[in-house]
């Protein structure tokens, strides 16, 4: 793991000098290791690697003190070795250092431990009555000549273990695959009826994943009574684990469990490591788990890169001769493997991890499954040239304009995109007309930061607030934190119009269950416009078209992952106003976080 130059703040600072003092030998390099794992943490690393942090510039919290420069790591480790605020894995001390030489603050390392052991112990097979299974599979998963077919072997890999990930891009099935497993899973059960649980990291990505549900139990032309069974409650997982008001804590927890025999999670690279904790806490040991996402998209905001790190960052392994067989007897030829096998392990995370990869939404001539095979696969010069082709109806580029005639160029592109948008009269024809074309920034600041792109939008619109205005009609606002006495979430997204026969202005939320939630707009959370959203924020939702305006100057924001997740966002048009070069160092650059649970899983490093 290889750090950018640190730059501390007043936490960072604070922290430091809390650990010195809290120690009986206080010393520079301790102050050094508390530092930076303060600062790692803020950045989205689960830990420190002492290893790539040693040598580092560090730009200290004020900005006339002299620049300083983290301790050799040999050094650093020998002294941090005999410090009382420092222990061992399992210590109960602030700090933890681990034979790797990763150090973690102690609530971190015990999200890691919580995450890995929830899913270690959920590893082991299951019986089964293989030929009952075999009829299921035939009925849900009809085998197709002797091809591979990855959404079978994802059903026989749930049906087996407590614990499986099925990782794949967009329009590959994920949902699809687990509404069939689902149906499966309820007919194996007999009268038994299972508690099962659907939950997603965010009301959209919830609602998204109820009407593919939905969608998939009507195509099947399952019997009523099968039908009826069928679970239709989506929930974010917040509202799942049951938010404590005014405390930091979930009702649901490793004394309560969650009432739940079979969970599945969506959009889960958007999970992060503290919650996915919580989440398995809170699980029955007999719980099923099937965890849905996609590995290549950026990960969470806060700490972590679970899911990445759960699927070993891409590396397809051999399944193990046990599982193999059964598969093989159950679904025919396998897909074939691309990395080595992981070291030996009695209970192989590789039988639980299936990767998906042909798309039905992307086709082998769709400009935009091209573009994201080639930004995954950091080529950022063929990226550029099949941007530049105009080869595909479905991709557009153009240099992003200068200052002079950016706000112009910008006004005449959203004045054509949000057209149907401004037209609507109805809350539930506005919040549709939302979802066929939105902005999107990796930044928030700055002349193409969201801040300013939903000025422009506002003006271009003629839209404009007048100063002490918050609300006006047709405003689209999204949630920027949590409120759990209201239920409303981060990312919740609304729009402002008129309730019918009051006149009133209300913002409507669609609801999970496919209704409308109406709210007077004097009792919203923090929000803020949503005409354009940062590139995180667009997580969990799909549009129609998007415009993707990348920043004039290459900055830490950008990388692999944040195009990627932007342009895989469309469904049918993606349109990049970038800089030439700063768009290639974006796809060549690829993000990574300092954790240990990649190694924990996969039986590599230490302690």
């Amino acid at each position: 793991m290889t750090y950018e130059t640190f730059r501390l703040d007043s936490l960072d600072h604070h922290f430091a000098c809390f650990i010195n003092r809290l120690d009986s030998a206080p010393s520079q390099e301790l102050w050094m290791a508390a530092a930076l794992a303060s600062n790692a943490t803020a950045r989205g690393h689960v830990c420190l690697d002492m290893e790539g942090a040693a040598g580092i510039d560090v730009l200290p919290f004020h900005a006339a003190a002299t620049p300083l420069r983290a301790p050799a790591a040999e050094r650093w480790r020998e002294a941090l070795v005999s410090c009382d605020t420092v222990g061992r894995p399992g210590d109960y001390t602030p700090l933890v250092l681990d034979g790797a030489g990763r150090l973690y603050l102690h609530r971190s390392w015990n999200h890691e431990r919580c995450v890995a052991d929830g899913i270690l112990s959920r590893l082991a097979p299951l019986p089964l009555d293989s030929e009952r299974l075999r009829a299921c599979l035939d009925r849900y998963f009809p085998l197709v000549a002797d091809t591979p077919d990855p959404q079978r072997l994802a059903a026989v890999a749930a049906v087996t273990r407590r614990f499986t990930v099925i990782s794949g891009g967009p329009g590959t099935g994920k949902t699809f695959t687990v509404a069939r497993i689902l149906a499966l899973l309820i007919e194996l059960a007999g009268e038994r009826e299972p508690a099962i649980a659907l939950a997603a990291p965010t009301g959209k990505a919830a609602m998204r994943l109820r009407q593919s549900i939905l969608l998939a139990a009507e195509r099947m032309g399952l019997p009523d009574a099968l039908r009826a069974r069928m679970p239709d409650r989506v929930q974010t997982l917040h509202r799942l684990l049951g938010v404590v008001p005014g405390s930091v804590s979930f009702r649901h927890n490793r004394v309560n469990l969650l009432p739940c025999d079979f969970l599945v999670v969506d959009e889960v690279s958007m999970v992060d490591l503290p919650l996915m904790a919580r989440l398995l806490e809170a699980l029955p040991d007999t719980a099923r788990v099937v965890l849905l996402g996609d590995r290549d998209q950026l990960a969470s905001v806060e700490a972590g890169a679970v899911l990445a790190d759960i699927c070993d960052h891409g590396v397809r392994h051999p399944f193990s001769p046990g599982f193999s067989a059964l598969a093989e007897g159950l679904c025919g030829p396998l897909p074939a493997a691309t990395g080595p096998a992981p070291p030996d392990n009695p209970i192989p995370l590789n039988d639980s991890i299936i990767h998906l990869t042909t798309s039905h939404r992307f086709g082998a001539g769709s400009g935009i499954g091209s573009l994201s095979r080639l930004i995954n696969a950091g080529d950022g010069a063929a990226a550029l040239e099949l941007l530049r082709s105009a080869a595909h109806d479905d991709l557009a580029w153009q240099p992003l304009p200068a200052a002079s005639g950016f706000e112009a160029a910008f006004g005449a592109a959203v004045q054509a995109g949000f057209g149907g948008y401004v037209r609507a009269t109805t809350p539930q024809e506005a919040l549709l007309e939302l979802e066929s074309f939105r902005v999107l920034s990796p930044l928030r600041e700055g002349k193409q930061g969201v801040l300013n792109l939903n000025r422009l939008t506002e003006a271009a619109l003629g839209l404009q607030r007048s100063e002490g205005e918050p609300w006006r009609r047709l405003l689209p606002v999204m949630v920027t934190a949590n409120n759990y006495e209201l239920g409303l979430y981060n990312g919740d997204t609304a729009v402002l119009m008129e309730e019918p026969g009051s006149g009133r202005l209300a913002a409507f939320f669609p609801d999970p269950e496919g209704g409308l939630r109406r709210l007077s707009p004097l009792r919203l959370p923090a929000c803020e416009p949503a005409f354009a959203l940062t590139v995180h924020k667009s997580q969990g939702s799909e549009f129609e078209r998007l415009l993707l305006i990348l920043p004039e100057r290459m900055t830490e924001a950008l990388s692999r992952e944040l195009l990627y997740t932007a342009v895989t966002r469309a469904r049918r048009r993606v349109e990049i106003w970038c800089d030439e070069e700063v768009f290639c160092r974006a796809v060549e650059r690829r993000i990574e976080r300092s954790s240990g649970l990649r190694e924990r899983l996969w039986g590599r490093g230490g302690g």
